[in-house]
């Protein structure tokens, strides 16, 4: 009860000087908003890298000529297969798309009609030479839908039209947002591909802890081929994810100074009114520990309503708005159409780590 009426005392002393408890409510706002921001990009990032690997192959075999990436003949699938250990091996067609009308790069990928790991909204997989399903950016973006169309213009300059069967989706639209699915043979007169040639190969390997050792035998077996691990796989996407990490841990610095600031001038600037307020309240009877804990509720109330209001500002700002802030620092100058919107995770993780950051030494000082 006592401690009710301390906390009742604590909310009538910060209305009475609310211009400054709202000025330290805003600044610390901020603060958390830009520690909320950075912490849920980051988690986002790490969501969609991990969604991806979900789907990846456990080995990927490129043939490279001159040290870059070229397509592969169909035999070396046929060699791979016979290396012990390993499973299904699956010669795979695709290739980039630029679409100048709309200027977005799209993925072009294509299917055999067997299972895929990608979620259909709506609609099928492409089955005929004429049909082909697409992600949620590229429907976005160029305006259609199931039972639509789509143009793309082929290898030849000569512009094919399709109907649009299906629009999918993934745990990550990272995956699908630029997704065109075709039938195989369609993406090899698409891209013009010559017979017997394949943009790469995906192996299963059945133990997946050999996955270096089975690299290291395709190696062996095709000098001029180039074998991707899973484990490569992820952290080539890290290092997308995270190649301007240092422009981030700046703004993240720069966050945690100024909050050091605000916690410093909260523990030495008591104001002549405060200390008028404090001396009253020992001349009524309160003793330390009384004044001690209307301090302690007074930092703890102006802490969770900024903590609040922070990460509330943080989630929209990374998830409603795009990162508007964030974004043109990860992305620089190669941004690629159509955008991607990240999916929403509030991870417990991240709350309480961001309210230690906050809370805590707010509270504490």
């Amino acid at each position: 009860m006592k401690h009710l009426k301390i906390i009742d005392y604590a909310l009538t002393s910060l209305f009475r000087r609310k211009y400054k408890s709202l000025a330290i409510i805003t600044a610390f706002t901020v603060v958390v908003t830009a520690l909320a921001s950075i912490l849920l990009f980051s988690r986002s990032l790490q969501i969609e890298a991990a969604s991806l690997l979900d789907s990846a192959p456990d080995l990927i075999v490129q043939r490279t000529v001159g040290g870059r990436h070229d397509l592969i003949p169909l035999d070396y699938a046929e060699k791979i297969k016979k290396i012990p250990g390993i499973g299904a091996v699956n010669e795979r067609y695709w290739g980039y798309y630029y679409d100048p009308l709309t200027e977005g790069n799209y993925t072009v990928l294509g299917v055999d009609g067997a299972g895929s790991t990608l979620q259909m909204l709506e609609g099928r997989m492409p089955a005929g030479s004429e049909e082909c399903s697409i992600g949620a950016g590229v429907a976005e973006i160029k305006k259609t839908g199931v039972g639509g169309e789509l143009i793309l213009v082929d290898s030849s300059n000569t512009g094919v039209l399709y109907e649009v069967v299906g629009v999918f989706r993934a745990e990550s639209s990272l995956l699908t947002n630029d997704l065109i699915l075709l039938a195989n043979d369609v993406v090899i007169d698409f891209f013009g591909y010559p017979p017997g040639m394949a943009t790469d190969v995906a192996v299963q390997v059945y133990n997946k802890n050999e996955l270096q050792t089975a690299a290291a035998k395709v190696k062996r077996l095709l000098p001029d081929s180039r074998p991707i691990t899973k484990t490569e796989i992820v952290r080539t996407y890290e290092m997308v994810f995270n190649w301007r990490s240092g422009m981030i841990m700046t703004v993240f610095s720069a966050a945690v100074i100024a909050f050091c600031i605000l916690a410093w001038d909260k523990a030495t600037g008591i104001s002549a009114d405060e200390k008028q307020e404090i001396g009253i309240l020992k001349a009524i009877g309160w003793d330390t520990s009384e004044v001690l804990a209307l301090k302690f509720w007074e930092g703890l109330i102006i802490a969770l309503t900024s903590f609040l209001l922070g990460t509330i500002g943080g989630f929209l700002h990374i998830f409603i708005f795009d990162a508007f802030l964030l974004a043109p620092v990860i992305k620089g100058w190669s941004v690629v159409f159509p955008d991607f919107h990240l999916t929403p995770h509030l991870d417990p993780y991240v709350v309480f780590t961001l309210a230690f950051l906050t809370i805590t030494p707010y509270v504490a000082s």
